[in-house]
């Protein structure tokens, strides 16, 4: 029998295959193991078809540019995550606000790119950034919340425990046409402000989390053509496999989480999670 360290280091077993195959609407396949081929073709085996890569930092951003232009199925989004923003402005040469900028208008020119259909993950984070960092964070998402406008481009937002101001700096800078709240983390009643505002929620491996419920709350009131799937992988693998490695090719087990909080079928839910991520990135399926 295998020890509790080796099992975590260890990937889990293929779930069974999705009958109607949807997309992962975020990874990261710059941070998990093995190749972009390994990856595509395990999610492929078990119906996952689309992979939406995701930048987090310039060198990413421009990762993500050039892995999504190499393959038919993988599509990009850049961007300077919260947490980077403020990293990015303490350690610019330049100095501060005019190194953080350099770097927004470098990824400004990425998001031109016709492989990249996305600008983030960007928003907030108030978990890992201190008050300190605030001001850098808003600064560069309403940059970015520009940028995926002027390029007519989805808006891929982070919000860890900074709900309010998400939703307040949208309403101020005025949303583009599709936003996406990556790894849904807010409640029911933050799930209905969303809908009535048109954003798109995508849920991650926590939904199946045993602590989550306002998680499985939010994703029953949810309208069906408002909802993602994705892995954030190599992070948040879903139970039953919490603590080992995410991947791509468990997208099926997240879906059916998903399908279980809603009492919803799952092949009904694929199709609309399939549609919806389409539409919100502007792909044909």
């Amino acid at each position: 029998m295998p020890d509790r360290d080796t099992k975590r280091t260890t990937a889990p077993p293929a779930p069974e295959p999705l009958r109607v195959a949807v997309a992962d609407s975020h990874t990261h396949l710059d941070m998990q193991s093995g190749s972009v081929a390994d990856a595509v073709a395990q999610a492929a085996a078990v119906g996952v078809d689309t992979l939406v890569q995701v930048g987090c930092d310039l060198a990413g951003s421009r990762w993500a540019a050039r892995t999504a232009a190499e393959w038919d199925r993988i599509w990009a989004t850049v961007a300077l995550h919260p947490n980077e923003a403020p990293r990015v402005a303490d350690r610019a040469s330049e100095g501060g606000r005019a190194g953080l900028d350099a770097e927004i208008d470098e990824i400004d020119a990425l998001a031109a790119l016709p492989q990249v259909l996305g600008v983030g993950e960007t928003g907030l984070d108030y978990f890992r950034t201190g008050p300190d960092g605030v001001q850098d964070q808003q600064h560069s998402f309403r940059r970015h919340i520009d940028i995926a406008k002027r390029h007519g481009k989805a808006l891929v937002i982070h919000d860890r425990d900074a709900h309010a101001d998400v939703l307040r700096i949208l309403q101020e800078e005025g949303a583009p046409p599709s936003v996406v709240f990556h790894c849904y983390s807010g409640d029911a009643e933050m799930a209905k402000v969303c809908a009535e505002r048109g954003y798109y929620m995508s849920f991650a491996g926590t939904v199946s989390y045993k602590s989550a419920q306002n998680l499985r709350d939010a994703v029953a009131v949810a309208p069906l053509d408002r909802l993602l799937v994705e892995t954030d992988a190599p992070f948040l693998t879903p139970v039953p496999h919490r603590g080992r490695p995410n991947a791509p090719y468990l997208i099926p087990v997240t879906l059916r989480a998903m399908a279980a909080a809603r009492g919803d079928d799952e092949d009904r839910l694929a199709t609309a999670i399939a549609a919806n991520t389409a539409r919100a990135f502007g792909y044909d399926t």
